[in-house]
C-alpha cells in the first residue's frame, strides 16, 4: 500500500480530443448558431465585396442592362469626393454634430446621474429612473415625430395663421417674445441645437446607467471621513465624487469618441433639403448620392473613405485607452 501511495503518476499522458470530437460534442451550439453565422455573412461580410464599386462608374441603368460597372475611372472617385464642396460640408457637420453631441452627452449624463444618486428615497429614485430612461425605448422616427409636433410653426410660418402652431411657439407667441412662429427645423440658425435637444431628451437617461454603477462602488468611509472634517455634499461631490468617476468618465468618452462618424437615423428623420448646409452628415450624403443619385461608384467610394477614417479613430481610442487605463478598448 505504501508503495501505491507513493507511484509516480508523470508518466500519465492525459489525450486530449481531437478537433472534430470537441465539434461533434458541441454540435447543438453550432447548429443553433448557423443561423446567426448565415445572417453576418450575408448583411456584413457579403457586402464588403462591393468595395471594388468604388473604383467604377456604376449606376442604376448600368444594373438594369447588366453591363456591370466601368471600372477605367480608377482613383477618379476619391479625387472628385476631396475637391466636391458637398462631401467636405458633410464632413466638417459630421465632426461638428458629433463632437458637439459627445460632449453634451458627457457632461448631461454625469450631472443627471450625480443628480439621481443624491435622491433620497428609493421609489422616487426608481420612479425618475424609469422616466428618464423611456425615451430611450422610442425609435428616431417617434422622437423626431414628437418635436415636430412641439416645435411646428402651423400651417403659416408668415404668422397669419397661427391656430396650428406647436407648444414652443404657441407659448412665445403668447406671451409676446415673438409676432410671427418661429420654424425650428427648417432654419439652419435653430436646426443644431433643436437635434442636440433630441439627442439629450431621448439618450441621457440611458447612458446615466453606467456612471450610477460607477457611483455605488464608491466607499460610503470616504462620505462619512469627509462628513466628520465638516465637509458639505457640494465639497464631496468635488473632492470624493468626481474624482472616483474621472476614469468611468474617460473610457466612455473614448470609446464614444471611435463612433463620431457613425451618424444617421438621428439626423435622416429630422434634416430637410433646407438645411443641408448645417445638418448633412456623411451616411446622410451617400444615401442621397448613392440611393437617391443613383452613383454606386461614387457613394461606395465615400463609404469606404469614412471606413478608413473610423478605423483611424477606433485604433487612436485604442492607443488612448492603453495610455489611460493599461488596456485597450479591442
Amino acid at each position: 500500500m505504501a508503495n501505491n501511495d507513493n507511484m509516480n503518476f508523470d508518466h500519465i499522458v492525459v489525450q486530449k480530443p481531437s478537433i472534430k470530437q470537441r465539434m461533434y460534442k458541441y454540435r447543438w451550439f453550432y447548429i443553433m448558431f448557423l443561423p446567426v453565422a448565415v445572417v453576418l455573412f450575408i448583411f456584413y461580410y457579403w457586402p464588403m465585396l462591393g468595395i471594388r464599386y468604388a473604383w467604377s462608374t456604376y449606376k442604376l441603368k448600368q444594373i438594369t442592362m447588366r453591363t456591370g460597372p466601368d471600372y477605367s475611372i480608377g482613383w477618379g472617385n476619391f479625387k472628385r469626393l476631396l475637391t466636391a464642396d458637398p462631401f467636405q460640408a458633410a464632413f466638417k457637420n459630421t465632426i461638428i454634430l458629433s463632437l458637439v453631441n459627445l460632449i453634451l452627452a458627457t457632461v448631461f449624463t454625469v450631472v443627471v446621474a450625480l443628480l439621481i444618486n443624491e435622491i433620497g428615497n428609493a421609489w422616487g429614485k426608481k420612479i425618475v429612473q424609469t422616466v428618464l430612461y423611456l425615451p430611450h425605448f422610442l425609435s428616431w422616427v417617434v422622437a423626431a415625430s414628437i418635436f415636430m409636433l412641439i416645435l411646428s410653426a402651423g400651417t403659416d410660418a408668415t404668422g397669419a395663421d397661427t391656430s396650428n402652431m406647436g407648444f414652443v411657439n404657441a407659448i412665445l407667441y403668447n406671451i409676446g417674445i415673438i409676432d410671427k412662429p418661429i420654424d425650428f427645423l427648417t432654419d439652419s440658425k435653430y436646426w443644431r441645437p433643436v437635434w442636440y435637444i433630441m439627442n439629450r431628451w431621448k439618450e441621457t437617461g440611458w447612458g446615466t446607467i453606467i456612471y450610477l454603477a460607477a457611483l455605488s462602488s464608491i466607499s460610503p468611509d470616504l462620505y462619512e471621513a469627509a462628513e466628520i472634517d465638516g465637509a458639505n455634499r457640494f465639497k464631496q461631490t468635488i473632492y470624493i465624487t468626481l474624482p472616483s468617476l474621472m476614469n468611468t468618465i474617460l473610457i466612455v468618452f473614448i470609446l464614444n469618441l471611435a463612433k463620431i462618424m457613425n451618424i444617421f437615423e438621428s439626423v435622416f428623420v429630422l434634416y430637410n433639403s433646407l438645411v443641408y448646409d448645417v445638418s448633412d452628415v456623411i451616411q446622410t450624403y451617400v444615401y442621397r448620392v448613392g440611393i437617391v443619385g443613383n452613383d454606386y461608384g461614387y457613394s461606395t467610394a465615400i463609404g469606404l473613405f469614412k471606413s478608413v477614417i473610423s478605423l483611424i479613430l477606433v485604433t487612436a481610442s485604442d492607443i488612448i485607452s492603453k495610455k489611460v487605463r493599461g488596456e485597450g478598448i479591442v
